[in-house]
Order: structure tokens, then C-alpha cells, then sequence
């Protein structure tokens, strides 16, 4: 594995330049929290919004960062490499240092969160709940029954996770496609279509990503 061109490995030292910046420039504000004396009253949360990107968009060379691991896919593509990002929490006296959670949870859970953590009243049409019971370890979590993503881009996609199972449906601007179907505690790389072997898991994955699609116009589920 080698860098080919100069301009590749500049674009290779920025990457690697952010990676080692980034956890300065948030223990800098970690730091200014600590002198203002607002420590135990602040929260801070970090994550991305998807995976990391391929060469093309981003200018990273993923593949040889290996930067979504084992993963398969990357940003623009619903398969793990594509949406599964750490969440990152610090909250003195309030969140336990180096505890760590396994919970599926998505961004739109972060609102909810926010509002509990303030005081405020949480909206109550949002899909989104309040992770504050796993981040204090205290109180019932409450779950989703599942977690869904559809995207335009890449020929049209969805996917849905319910528990440990989740569906992958790729092509949908041309048309219905059939649900790829992964198991993710066994499988979390996504190297196994057990589509054929779970048919009453894909009947149920394809009634909920027809309901929650229905009305998005590029999908062409009837």
C-alpha cells in the first residue's frame, strides 16, 4: 500500500493532520468550560453525521485509512460503513467515565436528549427519544421498535434496523428491489443475505419501509 502521487499524499497528511487535530480543538473548549466553572453543568457531545467518504467526494483515501474498519460501505451508502458513527459524551458527575453503551440509537434521538437534559418540553411529532437514562446509567431506556434511513443518491436506497436484523434495499429509482436481510450481532460487516432463509423477517422489514416510504415521491414502492 503506497500514496501515488504528491497530491495524494497531501491530501493523505490534511486527513491525517484533522484526525490528531480534532480531539485538540475539542479539549480546548473542554478546557475553557473547566476556567468559566462549568464543568458539571455542560455536556458535550461528539459523532459525524455518516461514515467517512470515498476518495471521489471527500478527497480521503478511506480504503487506506481503513476507516470504516471491517465495515462495508461509506458515506452516501445506508450499509454500516455508510451510517454507523461512535457517539462520544462527556458530562462530568453525571456520565460515568469510560462507561460505554451498545444502544441503536440516530441522530434525531439527540433532540429529545437535549430537551430532557434542559428541562424543556420534548416535540412530540418527532420519531426521536431522549438517551438521557443510558447516559446517566439511571432510569428504563426506552427503545425504538426500529430505525429507518431512506437516500435519493446512489440509485435510490433504504434501510431499516430492528433489533439485532436489518434490511437494505438498493435501486429503487428503477423500481421495486428486493430486501437484502443481515443479522448484525453475527454479521455486522453485512457479508450474509439471509433474505432466503428469514422470509417472514422480510415481510415484515418490507410492510414498515413501505409505510415510512409511502409518501416519498423518487421511491417507487407500489
Amino acid at each position: 500500500m503506497f500514496i501515488a502521487t504528491r497530491a495524494a499524499a497531501k491530501t493523505a497528511m490534511n486527513i491525517a493532520y484533522s484526525i490528531v487535530d480534532w480531539p485538540r480543538s475539542v479539549g480546548r473548549i473542554a478546557d475553557l468550560v473547566l476556567e468559566l466553572g462549568l464543568d458539571e453543568k455542560t455536556v458535550i457531545m461528539f459523532s459525524s453525521d455518516n461514515g467517512p467518504a470515498p476518495l471521489d467526494v471527500g478527497g480521503s483515501d478511506s480504503k487506506f485509512f481503513e476507516s470504516a474498519g471491517s465495515l462495508r460501505g461509506l458515506k452516501g451508502q445506508l450499509y454500516e460503513g455508510g451510517i454507523r458513527t461512535p457517539l462520544i459524551a462527556r458530562w462530568p458527575g453525571k456520565v460515568k467515565a469510560q462507561s460505554m453503551s451498545d444502544l441503536p440509537t440516530a441522530f434525531w434521538d439527540i433532540l429529545p436528549t437535549l430537551c430532557e437534559i434542559g428541562g424543556a418540553e420534548s416535540p412530540r411529532d418527532i420519531d426521536g427519544v431522549s438517551l438521557l437514562p443510558t447516559l446517566r446509567g439511571l432510569g428504563e431506556q426506552k427503545r425504538h421498535e426500529f430505525l429507518y434511513w431512506e437516500f435519493p443518491g446512489y440509485g435510490g436506497q433504504q434501510a431499516l434496523r430492528a433489533g439485532d436484523w436489518k434490511g437494505v434495499r438498493q435501486g429503487l429509482n428503477k423500481g421495486l428491489s428486493p430486501v437484502e436481510l443481515y443479522n448484525l450481532a453475527n454479521d455486522p460487516n453485512e457479508s450474509r443475505d439471509l433474505a432466503a432463509t428469514h422470509p417472514e423477517i422480510v415481510t415484515r422489514i418490507e410492510r414498515i419501509m413501505r409505510e415510512q416510504g409511502s409518501q416519498i415521491r423518487y421511491l417507487r414502492l407500489a
